[in-house]
């Protein structure tokens, strides 16, 4: 995969850098029924879906390609860049994302923590923090929490990219680290599952 920014710059890779390192090994020549990168009448109609469209295809996957094209360290912004190029590599003429955006409204925080978080989190599994359990939490937040979002979404130590849920978008991430770090009564709920 392409290197790292350096320290100061955008932590997230440009669409170009995702393409070349990921999405290139289908997408340049077409394989698996992917529409091939300068193939101006396949992109043209897959364009017309928006980028809303096109990313939610690339994060559940579609037809041969699995979620996250294969890759869950790539985060939802990659995604949409790496969309963005390979459009405007077949004619088109999109701005390249600069923020995520916010996900739709859907399931709660609580429910992901306990579908999915829960699992390792509640017990402590191969040394990961406790929920509820603050000074676990202190020195993974000592540089922000996005810091170590971006180690979530990317996988860390034993835990998976994205604790191994390729459809948890890196929003729903976010809120499940910091509900996890501040939430007392999460703990509670979490040691009473089944």
């Amino acid at each position: 995969m392409a290197t790292a920014p350096a320290f100061g710059q955008d932590a997230e890779l440009r669409g170009a850098d995702v393409f070349e390192a990921v999405c290139a090994g289908c997408h340049a020549a077409g394989e698996k029924g992917a529409p091939r990168i300068g193939d101006r009448a396949a992109w043209s109609q897959r364009a017309g879906r928006g980028l809303a469209g096109l990313t939610q295809s690339a994060l559940d996957g579609i037809r041969n390609m699995p979620p996250h094209g294969g890759d869950t360290s790539l985060s939802d912004l990659e995604l949409r860049r790496a969309i963005v190029y390979m459009i405007n590599k077949s004619g088109g003429d999109w701005i390249e994302p600069a923020a995520p955006e916010q996900p739709a409204a859907g399931r709660s925080v609580a429910q992901i923590v306990q579908s999915y978080c829960a699992l390792c989190h509640a017990t402590g599994y191969g040394g990961a923090p406790r929920i509820g359990d603050r000074a676990a939490w202190l020195p993974r937040t000592a540089l922000g929490i996005d810091p170590l979002v971006r180690k979530v979404v990317r996988g860390h130590d034993k835990m998976p990219p994205r604790g191994g849920q390729a459809n948890l978008t890196d929003a729903e991430l976010r809120d499940a680290v910091i509900y996890m770090i501040s939430s007392a009564s999460a703990r509670g709920a979490a040691d009473s599952r089944p």
